[in-house]
């Protein structure tokens, strides 16, 4: 993953969230830092698992 796309990926959220801001919605994230720390959790325990290599096929499991 480059520098390239994660500026870019950064730029679109703080434009997005000015436009919430200045239009008066509320966000689709949490609004405070423990929603938002979970959310990077969630991401985080994705990845790290990706990496280990594991995967439970659970469509498969179920017969489909």
């Amino acid at each position: 993953m480059g520098f390239k796309l994660i500026a870019l990926g950064l730029l679109t959220g703080l434009l997005t969230g000015a436009f919430f801001a200045l239009f008066d919605v509320p966000i689709p994230a949490p609004p405070e830092l423990p929603g938002l720390m979970g959310i990077v959790g969630i991401y985080l325990g994705y990845k790290a698992v990706e990496a280990a290599d594991l995967s439970v096929p659970v469509l498969e499991s179920l017969g489909f």
